[in-house]
Formats: C-alpha cells, sequence, structure tokens
C-alpha cells in the first residue's frame, strides 16, 4: 500500500457484536483528543481576542496622549511587533488545534487545503513553517529595539544567521516528497 492509499484510509470500525470491552475501549479512546482539540482551541481564541484588546487599548491610549515622536513610532514598532508575536502563537495553537481534530476524530472535516492534515508529519510541518515564522517575529522585534550593547558587526551577524536559518527552513518544508512521486519513472 503507498502513501496515498494510507493517508485515505477511515479509522478500523469494529461491529459491536464482534468488540470486546477492551477493544471498544481503545478504539474509543482517540476521542480523549477532544480534550487537548478543546483546550488548544481555547487557548488560540483567548490569545486572538485578548492580542486584540490590547491593540485597541494601545491605538486609543495613543491617540488619547496625541504625543506625536520618534520615541513614540518606535514604541508602536515594537508593540506591534510583539503582538503580531501573540496572533501567529494562537495561529500555532488553531493549526494544532484542527489538526489534531483531523488525525483524531474527523479526517475529512472541511477546511482549506493549506489546513488539511492526513498525518503527523504533515501537522509537523505546518508547526515548523509557523513557528519559524514566530521566531522570526520575535527576533525582529529585539532588532528593531535595537540591542543595547551589541556592535554593528555583532548586530550584523546575528541578522545574517537568522536570515540564513529561515532560508534553510523556506527550502526544507519546500520541499515536497509529492514532487519526487510524480516525476516519470524511467
Amino acid at each position: 500500500m503507498d502513501d496515498e492509499e494510507r493517508e485515505s484510509v477511515p479509522w478500523p470500525t469494529v461491529p459491536p457484536r464482534e468488540a470486546h470491552g477492551v477493544i471498544r475501549l481503545f478504539s474509543s479512546s482517540r476521542y480523549f483528543a477532544a480534550f487537548a482539540v478543546l483546550g488548544t482551541f481555547l487557548a488560540a481564541v483567548t490569545l486572538y481576542v485578548y492580542g486584540t484588546l490590547v491593540v485597541f487599548q494601545l491605538i486609543w491610549s495613543t491617540i488619547a496622549e496625541y504625543r506625536i515622536s520618534v520615541a513614540g513610532v518606535k514604541h508602536l514598532q515594537v508593540v506591534f511587533i510583539e503582538m503580531t508575536d501573540v496572533f501567529l502563537l494562537g495561529t500555532v495553537l488553531f493549526i494544532v488545534a484542527f489538526g489534531l481534530y483531523q488525525l483524531f476524530i474527523q479526517p475529512d472535516l472541511p477546511v482549506p487545503s493549506w489546513l488539511k492534515i492526513q498525518n503527523l508529519d504533515q501537522l509537523t510541518e505546518r508547526l515548523i513553517e509557523v513557528v519559524g515564522v514566530l521566531l522570526s517575529v520575535t527576533f525582529l522585534a529585539f532588532a528593531v529595539e535595537g540591542v543595547g550593547e551589541a556592535t554593528l558587526v555583532e548586530f550584523g551577524a546575528s541578522v545574517a544567521v537568522v536570515i540564513a536559518a529561515l532560508s534553510l527552513l523556506l527550502v526544507v518544508t519546500h520541499r515536497r516528497p509529492e514532487d519526487h512521486r510524480s516525476a516519470p519513472s524511467d
């Protein structure tokens, strides 16, 4: 059985008359993943809502103070980048919730193609991609804030290392095994 057939196999079911108690217990234990799904989904929603409230409060306080300055813009840059981090973490949790739901409860969940998870490797790949973005945004916040004690060479080297790591991440995550399978065989 090739990978494509394996990915489309539904959860096996045993007719109730033939199932022993232990078999029924193990086959239904996959529904315990619902706790993880609910927890990660609620955590994602909480981050989205709380982050939005913080953004609204920041905008309101910026308008209310009505002080226009370079330092004020610098502060807004850093805070908005940090809020992007919050929303990206919410997105990571959202992807985990939907991925676990598809893996353990309902494989044919109607979701966009980029959120379709058929195995644990796909979920891991999606998480690595989003965590890479999350870490790069975190680094961007540090870069915008300015590293107090770093020299220009140290700062440049750290930027170069982060760019190299992100480039490697892009190359690795966008290299698909399907691309190799679809090539005509000799």
